[in-house]
Parts: structure tokens; sequence; C-alpha cells
């Protein structure tokens, strides 16, 4: 044996974490032959996932709900952005009905005010020039949908590319 004596005596309890001694633990452990009452191992502990597996397929469709909302959300902002674009395009809900009794107004009595044309300053070449640019470059980023579109689109660009090209830009 070792000096350090038995290891019963260096890891022995303290008297306040034993249990107290009943008759009915001591007839079990004269029975069994041991002095002190070993309690059962605890079972390991269930992960995070096992113990709440019911919330897992509630958080999927949670997740696909949004997702499709948003998919769905951004879809029509495209659709009205591109019906704006288009100034061709011809108005949906306007019913023209005709008057029910016919409308006499004689000219004289008609007053137009007189519209003033807007002066404006005029813009440089060279800014003129950066803009042509900038039309060729949304020009050739356009998806044409037939031949007859394709055609236009290289006509315009065919336009742009002389104005970029030429030494004196026409002014508007």
């Amino acid at each position: 044996m070792s000096e350090q004596g038995p290891k019963l005596f260096t890891n022995k309890p303290k008297r306040s974490k034993l249990k107290p001694v009943t008759p009915s633990t001591m007839a079990a452990s004269s029975s069994t032959g041991t002095a002190s009452v070993v309690p059962p191992p605890t079972p390991p502990k269930e992960s995070f996932a096992r113990r709440y597996k019911f919330m897992w397929p509630l958080l999927l469709a949670v997740n696909f709900v949004v997702g499709a909302y948003l998919f769905t959300r951004t879809g029509k902002k495209d659709v009205r952005t591109e019906e704006a674009k288009k100034p061709d395009a011809p108005a949906t809900s306007t019913s023209i009905s005709p008057p029910a009794a016919p409308v006499t107004i004689s000219e004289n009595s008609v007053t137009r005010p007189t519209v003033e044309p807007v002066q404006r300053a005029p813009i440089p070449e060279d800014q003129q020039r950066e803009l042509y640019k900038w039309l060729l470059r949304e020009k050739r980023e356009i998806k044409p949908k037939d031949g007859e579109e394709k055609k236009r689109i290289d006509e315009e660009k065919a336009i742009l590319k002389q104005f970029i090209r030429a030494k004196s830009i026409p002014s508007l």
C-alpha cells in the first residue's frame, strides 16, 4: 500500500452531504452487504432539436409562406414598373359614353389662355454626348420581342452613334 493511506479516508464525504440513515435503508443495506445506497444514473439530456421536434414543421411552413409572400410582392412591383415605362400602352378601364344632350359652344365664348414656351438654358455639348452614350448603353440592354422591334432599336442605335461621332451636335 501507499504511504498516504487508503483512498476511502482521503476522499471521505462530509457528514452534511451524507444521507440520514433510516431503519428502512439499514435493512436494505444489511441485505445487500453495502453500507451506502447508490442512486441510479440520470438519463442523458436530450438535444434541443429533439426536445422541440414538433416545432420544425411549423418553422419550415412559416419560412415558406414568408418567402412566397416576398417573391410575389417583388414580382408585382416589376410588372408595375414595366407598365409605367410603356407610353403607348392602351388604357384599360376608360369608357367613353356619348353626352345625353348635344352641347353647343360658340368659339367666341371660349377664351383660351396663351401658353408661353419655357425657355431653358442650353445643355453643354459634352453633357449631350454623355447623355447619348448613356442612351446607347440602355438601348443595348433592351431585349427585343420580335423582328420589327429589333429593327426599330437598331435604327435608334445607329442615330445615337452618329450623334456621338459627330464633331458638332445639333441643338434641340
